[in-house]
């Protein structure tokens, strides 16, 4: 159960990062101009649906995961 939440955390933050990533870069030009309330809005809300796959796949496959895919690290 611990290895299967910090690969919950770890998907949802990178999630979130790449959601934010993706809005920071779509048209501005400077840190001023970027409108951080809905980098931040886009962000969590990626980082939401990342924990729900990762609820919905905890059922599915290898249980010590949080993918439907299991990788060897």
């Amino acid at each position: 159960m611990k290895k299967w939440l910090i690969d919950m955390i770890e998907r949802a933050v990178r999630t979130a990062a790449q959601a934010a990533l993706g809005v920071v870069g779509a048209g501005t030009v400077g840190l001023l101009d970027v409108d951080w309330a809905t980098v931040g809005s886009v962000a969590g809300l990626a980082a939401v649906v990342s924990v729900l796959t990762s609820v919905a796949a905890g059922f599915k496959g290898d249980p010590t995961t949080a993918g439907f895919t299991t990788t060897s690290r």
